[in-house]
């Protein structure tokens, strides 16, 4: 009798394993090995398609879209701030991306109190 798979466990280990990967991508990255780095990123991007997994929410802006080298600032990325967006630009490949923060600076101001 063949023995069928528990689709909800297979996820959740995917789930560890990409966790896993992109941890020993971020230290690969950090000792200046970017192809070591862009492998395991490259392997964990592809178990997750496999298993229909989502790239876990602190890793999501930590690689490169294009070329899929993992981004730490001023060793393998280029960081500015202003006009109410962070771009951040891969020394790898020169690709740009730009994240809004408009929403934590609505929240910094409406914390402020007025002084008087």
């Amino acid at each position: 009798m063949v023995k069928r798979r528990h689709r909800g466990m297979e996820r959740r280990i995917a789930g560890e394993r990409m966790v896993t990967l992109f941890r020993l991508a971020e230290s690969e990255a950090l000792r200046r090995h970017p192809g070591r780095a862009r492998r395991y990123v490259e392997l964990a991007r592809r178990i997750g398609m496999r298993y229909n997994v989502r790239v876990p929410a602190p890793f999501k802006r930590s690689f490169c879209k294009k070329c899929f080298a993992f981004l730490l600032p001023s060793v393998s990325a280029r960081v500015r701030v202003g006009r109410g967006r962070i771009v951040v630009t891969c020394t790898a490949c020169g690709a740009i991306q730009r994240f809004p923060y408009t929403r934590e600076q609505r929240t910094r101001r409406a914390s402020r109190t007025p002084t008087q």
